[in-house]
């Protein structure tokens, strides 16, 4: 069946074949400032969502970074353990807010059979176990890298040197440490444990 097409009658389905130009022309800009507005807002919104995130980011860092530091204040203090040999004393103590220092020394009878001093310090986010023991090495600093960290336990290491390769710090209680060093010697694997107790 063919339909009569003269007879249709069609009708604008927007309702702006109704309006003049002049209200167009306002209808346009109306619609366009909606636009504007919507867009300015959803940019403001993304703007202040990477400004928090960014901010965010930078805290987190700065309280990893402190933590890391935090995690390290309990070998601050005198310790000491007593052999028949004679009796080794570490003293640690807090030079800054990323820095502590160490003096240690093992005294048989009048003679002071070792003397090291440490720098444990960050840099660049890492932290770092720098002893400098007096006749060895040259008298140059090793640096010890902290590879393993823990409430109560620090693990530091260098694969390069002779002896040791590796440096651990465990926390017993809070009145007594277990220091390590251990790695290998001439071909076979090396321990000697230095236990030590808080003097009060």
């Amino acid at each position: 069946m063919v339909m009569n097409t003269k007879n249709i009658v069609t009708k604008p389905v927007d309702g702006l074949s109704s309006l003049n130009a002049n209200q167009k022309i306002v209808l346009f800009k109306k619609n366009n400032m909606k636009k504007y507005i919507f867009y300015f807002t959803c940019l403001g919104s993304l703007f202040i969502f990477y400004s928090c995130q960014s901010s965010s980011k930078e805290s987190s860092q700065k309280s990893d970074s402190k933590k890391l530091i935090e995690k390290v204040d309990w070998l601050i203090g005198e310790w000491q353990n007593r052999y028949k040999e004679g009796v080794f004393t570490e003293i640690w103590t807090q030079k800054d807010d990323s820095t502590l220092t160490a003096v240690s020394f093992f005294i048989a009878g009048k003679d002071t059979v070792l003397n090291e001093k440490v720098t444990l310090k960050e840099i660049n986010g890492e932290l770092f176990y720098i002893p400098v023991v007096s006749n060895q090495n040259n008298g140059k600093e090793i640096p010890f890298k902290l590879t393993s960290v823990t409430e109560k336990q620090l693990v530091f290491e260098n694969p390069n040197h002779d002896f040791p390769q590796k440096i651990t710090y465990s926390l017993i209680t809070k009145d007594s440490i277990f220091a390590e060093i251990s790695g290998n010697y001439k071909g076979k694997q090396q321990k000697i444990a230095f236990p030590m107790k808080k003097n009060k």
